[in-house]
C-alpha cells in the first residue's frame, strides 16, 4: 500500500485562488468539448489498474499515515482535517467572483457532534445514499466499488459504469435532473444523506437553498477547474471520507499516482516532442487549454509540443478564432479530440479547410470518444477522471508508439 509522506492530520496544500473568469472560460471549454461527443464503439473490458503522479511533485516513500485517514498531495480545491471525534472537509468554490469555503463536519453515525465548528454542514457517515448530479460522480463511487449508495443521478444517460447501469435497468437510481429542472420535490421526499452536485460559475450552494432548508445536504465540487490529471482525480478521497474508505482510496490512488509517474517520465525523455493541435471550433470560438489547465499538463506529461504551453489566461483557456489555429494545424504532426465529428467526412463537412491541415492529410486524428455506450455516454468524461494513468498511456501510445507497443488505446481512437 502507497503511503503518503505528508503527515497525519490536516491534509491538502495551501488552497488556491481561482478568478472567475476563468472560471467561466474554464467551463465553456469543457461545455464545448462535451458537446461534440456521439457513440462510437461499444466499451472495451477495462484493463488492469495501474497508477502515478505528476513528475513535478513526486510522490515518496514515507512514514505510514495512521489507518483510516488519508492525505491530499495534489488537489487544491479540498482540504481533509481529521478531529477527536470527526473529520473536516473544506470545499473551497473556486468559480465565484470570490474564493469562498465550505466545511462539512463527518461525524460517525449516531455520535455526538464535535464542539466547535459553527456554521459547518454536519454528515453522518459513512452516508449511505448519495444523489450524483455528474458523471465525474458515478466515476467516485465506482472507483471505490460503491456504486450501491447511489440513489439518484442528473441524467440517467451518462452513466457508463456497468454496476451503475444495472442498477438504473433495476430501477434503483432515480432521475433527478439538473439545473432548472431539477426535481426538489423528489430529492427532498427520497431524502439521501447526501446530493453532490458540480460548482460552475455564478452557481453557489445558494441555488440549492430548497433542499437545505429541507435538511437534504448538498456538496459542491469543482474538479474540473484542478490544473493537472491527478489534481484532478484526487478528488475521489473527498467520496472516501465521506464513505469511510480512506484506507481502500489510499491504496487504489497510490496505485494510479505511481504509474502516471513513471508514465510521465517516458514521455519526458522522449528525444522527440510531436506537435499537437487540440479541438475543434465551438459556436466560431476555438478554445484550447492555456498552460494551467490539465490537458495542457497531460500534453507535457506525454512528450508533446503544444504551441501554447507557455501562454497563461485568468480565464484558463484561450478563446482563439480559426485564423489563429489554423497557422500551427497546417503543420502540427497530430489532432486530437474532433468534436462531434467521428469520420474524416463529417469534419470537413463542418470546414472544407480542415483538408489542408497536416494531420488530416497524414491520417494522425484522435478522438477522446472510443468508451462511447449505446446511450451515448462517453466513459472519458466518467472514469477518465479518476484514471488519468490509462488517459497518459493512450497519449503515449498515440504520440511516441515505441514507449508502450503493447499498449492499446482504451479512450481514443483513430478517426478514419
Amino acid at each position: 500500500m502507497l503511503h503518503s509522506p505528508l503527515p497525519p492530520g490536516r491534509a491538502g496544500g495551501v488552497p488556491s485562488l481561482f478568478l472567475f473568469r476563468r472560471g467561466l472560460v474554464l467551463a465553456a471549454l469543457l461545455l464545448a468539448a462535451l458537446a461534440g461527443q456521439g457513440q462510437t464503439a461499444a466499451p472495451r473490458a477495462r484493463p488492469a489498474p495501474v497508477a502515478a503522479p505528476r513528475a513535478s511533485t513526486p510522490l515518496r516513500a514515507s512514514a505510514a499515515i495512521p489507518r483510516g485517514r488519508t492525505t491530499v498531495n495534489f488537489a487544491k480545491g479540498f482540504t481533509i482535517s481529521y478531529i477527536k471525534g470527526g473529520k473536516v472537509v473544506t470545499i473551497l468554490s473556486p468559480v465565484e467572483q470570490k474564493t469562498t469555503a465550505t466545511r462539512y463536519l463527518l461525524v460517525p453515525r449516531g455520535a455526538a457532534r464535535p464542539a466547535g465548528y459553527a456554521g459547518a454542514i454536519v454528515l453522518e457517515t459513512p452516508i449511505r445514499t448519495l444523489v450524483g448530479l455528474s458523471s465525474m460522480h458515478v466515476a467516485l463511487v465506482d472507483f471505490l466499488g460503491a456504486a450501491d449508495v447511489l440513489v439518484g443521478l442528473g441524467n440517467l444517460q451518462y452513466a457508463s459504469a456497468p454496476r451503475v447501469r444495472q442498477r438504473i435497468a433495476a430501477g434503483k437510481i432515480m432521475e433527478a435532473g439538473q439545473g432548472k429542472e431539477l426535481n426538489n420535490e423528489q430529492l427532498i421526499a427520497q431524502h439521501p444523506d447526501l446530493v453532490m452536485a458540480t460548482g460552475w460559475p455564478g452557481e453557489g450552494l445558494t441555488r440549492y437553498q430548497t433542499l437545505q432548508a429541507a435538511g437534504v445536504p448538498v456538496m459542491l465540487n469543482s474538479e474540473w477547474v484542478e490544473s493537472t490529471p491527478l489534481g484532478r482525480a484526487e478528488w475521489v478521497k473527498v467520496l472516501a471520507a465521506l464513505l469511510n474508505k480512506e484506507d481502500l482510496v489510499n491504496q487504489k490512488f497510490g496505485q494510479v499516482a505511481r504509474e502516471y509517474q513513471r508514465l510521465a517520465a517516458l514521455g519526458h525523455r522522449a528525444a522527440h516532442k510531436p506537435t499537437v493541435v487540440v479541438g475543434l471550433p465551438f459556436k466560431d470560438v476555438w478554445y484550447v487549454p492555456d498552460a494551467d489547465s490539465y490537458m495542457a499538463q497531460f500534453l507535457r506529461d506525454a512528450g508533446a509540443t503544444y504551441q501554447w504551453n507557455k501562454t497563461k489566461s485568468p480565464q484558463g483557456s484561450l478563446a482563439l478564432s480559426f485564423e489563429t489555429v489554423a497557422p500551427v494545424a497546417l503543420t502540427a504532426d497530430y489532432w486530437l479530440h474532433t468534436g462531434t465529428a467521428t469520420t474524416k467526412a463529417e469534419i470537413l463537412a463542418q470546414d472544407g479547410r480542415y483538408a489542408a491541415f497536416a494531420p488530416f492529410k497524414n491520417g494522425h486524428l484522435y478522438n477522446n470518444n472510443r468508451r462511447t455506450n449505446a446511450q451515448g455516454s462517453n466513459d472519458y468524461w466518467e472514469s477518465g477522471a479518476v484514471r488519468p494513468d490509462l488517459l497518459l498511456s493512450d497519449l503515449i501510445r498515440i504520440l511516441h508508439p515505441e514507449l508502450v507497443p503493447t499498449w492499446q488505446l482504451y479512450y481514443y481512437q483513430p478517426v478514419k
